[in-house]
C-alpha cells in the first residue's frame, strides 16, 4: 500500500506532483458532495428529536459521520503523513436509543466532526482542488500553445494572457510552464495543507490533556476487566475441558490397574482410551496457550504470526510485512489479536474473496491496515467485534479506524506507538 509521498530527490517530487495532483482531484469530488450529504443528513435527524424520530435515526447519521471522518483520517495519515487523533467517547453496551442519541451528542467529537464537515465543505474543498488545479491548469495552456487556440473563441483568456494568436499562444504556454514549475514545488505542500487543516478541526482541542486522562482511565479500567475476563476463560476452559480429561485418565490408569491381571483385554481397551483421552487433552492445552500467547508469535515475531494467520484462512490473502525489527512483546500481543480479529471478522460477515494485510512501522508507529474486496458496512460500534478490538489497542495508546461503505471495500487500520528492536 501508498505509505506517503516520496518527496526525497528530484524524481521523487516528480512523481509527488501528479501523485498529489490525482489524490487531491479524487478528495475534491469526494470532500463536497460527501460533506454536505453528511452534514445536511445530521442537521435534519438532531432538528428531528423533539419528534421522536431524531432520537431513533441520530446514531445511525452520527455514526457515518464518524465514518466519514475516519475515512479522513486514513487518507490523511497514508497521503500526507498527517495523523489525526480519534477521541471519541465509548458508549456502554447496553445503552438504549436515548442514551446513545444523547450520549453522542455530549461528546465533544461529535461537535467537532459536525465543524470540520461545513471547513471540509468550503476550505476543504478549495484547497483539494487547488492541488489538482496546479497541474490540470498548466497543461491546459500547453494544449492552448500546441494549437487548441485555433478552436477557441477570440480571444481566449488564458490567466492574464489574451489568446489570439499564435505568438499570444505561446506566451500562454510560458505561463503555462511557469505554473507547472510552481506546481511542482506547492502541489505536495497544498495537499498536507488539506489534512493539516481537517486535524487543526477534528483534533481535540485545549482540553486535550482532561480528554487524555479520561481516555486513560477508561482504557486502564477496560484493561483490568478484559485481564480479569480473559483468567476466567482460562480457567473455565481448564476446568471444562483439558483438567476434565486428565481426571478421567486418572480414574481409567486406576481402572486399569486393578484388571491389567484379571482382564488384559478390557485392560488394554482402557489403555487405548486413556491415550486418546490424554491427547486430546494435549491438544486443548496447546489450543489454550495459543490463545494466549501463539508460540510462532513469541519465537518468529508479529510478521510470520499474521502470515500463519493468513494461511489458515479459507480466503486469499497477501501478506506484506515490512518491519526492521520486533516490538515488546505485550505490543506484538495486542497487534496480533487485533489482525486475527479484523481478520475473523472479514471471513465471517463481509463475503470477500481475497484480503490484503499490510504491516509496517514508521514515524515510531506500528501500522497495520487490512483491506478486503466485500459488501462492506463494518463499524466499530458497541456490539462488534471491533469495539473489543478498539478497547485493547486503546490500553496502548493505539487507534482503530474503519471505512466501510456500503458495497466495499472495507479499510480497517490499527496504529500502535512503539519502538522496534
Amino acid at each position: 500500500m501508498t505509505t506517503g509521498t516520496d518527496g526525497h530527490g528530484r524524481a521523487g517530487a516528480a512523481r509527488g506532483f501528479p501523485l498529489a495532483a490525482a489524490r487531491g482531484l479524487a478528495l475534491a469530488l469526494v470532500s463536497l458532495p460527501g460533506a454536505v450529504v453528511c452534514f445536511v443528513t445530521a442537521v435534519v435527524s438532531i432538528g428531528l428529536i423533539p419528534v421522536g424520530v431524531g432520537i431513533v435515526t441520530t446514531p445511525y447519521v452520527l455514526k457515518g459521520v464518524r465514518a466519514f471522518a475516519d475515512l479522513r483520517r486514513v487518507l490523511a495519515a497514508e497521503w500526507g503523513g498527517v495523523r489525526i487523533p480519534r477521541a471519541y467517547r465509548p458508549l456502554p453496551k447496553d445503552a438504549n436509543p436515548w442514551g446513545r442519541t444523547f450520549g453522542m451528542l455530549g461528546d465533544p467529537a461529535t461537535w467537532r466532526d459536525l465543524l470540520w464537515l461545513l471547513v471540509d465543505m468550503t476550505a476543504g474543498f478549495v484547497t483539494a482542488l487547488l492541488t489538482a488545479a496546479l497541474l490540470l491548469y498548466p497543461l491546459e495552456g500547453l494544449a492552448v500553445a500546441a494549437g487548441l487556440w485555433r478552436v477557441l473563441p477570440d480571444p481566449w483568456w488564458y490567466g492574464f494572457v489574451p489568446v489570439s494568436g499564435q505568438a499570444t499562444a505561446l506566451g500562454a504556454g510560458a505561463l503555462a510552464l511557469a505554473l507547472l514549475a510552481a506546481g511542482h514545488v506547492t502541489a505536495v505542500r497544498v495537499l498536507r495543507a488539506h489534512f493539516l487543516l481537517a486535524r487543526a478541526v477534528l483534533a481535540p482541542g485545549g482540553s486535550e490533556l482532561a480528554e487524555r486522562v479520561r481516555v486513560l482511565t477508561e482504557t486502564r479500567r477496560d484493561a483490568v476487566d478484559s485481564s480479569a475476563a480473559e483468567l476466567r476463560r482460562i480457567e473455565r476452559d481448564l476446568h471444562d475441558g483439558a483438567q476434565a480429561r486428565l481426571v478421567a485418565v486418572g480414574l481409567d490408569l486406576g481402572t486399569i490397574e486393578a484388571l491389567v491381571e484379571k482382564d488384559p483385554a478390557q485392560a488394554r481397551e482402557l489403555l487405548a482410551r486413556a491415550r486418546q483421552s490424554s491427547a486430546e487433552a494435549l491438544t486443548e492445552l496447546r489450543e489454550l496457550v495459543r490463545g494466549i500467547h501463539p508460540p510462532v508469535l513469541a519465537e518468529r515475531g508479529l510478521g510470520d504470526a499474521v502470515r500463519a494467520l493468513a494461511l489458515r484462512l479459507p480466503v486469499t490473502t497477501e501478506v506484506n510485512v515490512s518491519l526492521p525489527g520486533r516490538a515488546d512483546a505485550p505490543v506484538e500481543s495486542a497487534a496480533y489479536f487485533a489482525v486475527s480479529e479484523v481478520l475473523t471478522n472479514a471471513v465471517k460477515h463481509s463475503g470477500a474473496d481475497r484480503i490484503w494485510v499490510d504491516v509496517h512501522h514508521a514515524e515510531g508507529r506500528l501500522r497495520i491496515t487490512v483491506t478486503d474486496n466485500g459488501r462492506g458496512g463494518a463499524v466499530a460500534g458497541a456490539g462488534s467485534g471491533l469495539a473489543g478490538v478498539e478497547r485493547r489497542l486503546g490500553t496502548f495508546d493505539g487507534v482503530l479506524a474503519v471505512s466501510s461503505p456500503a458495497g466495499g471495500p472495507t479499510l480497517v487500520t490499527v496504529e500502535l506507538p512503539c519502538a522496534l528492536s
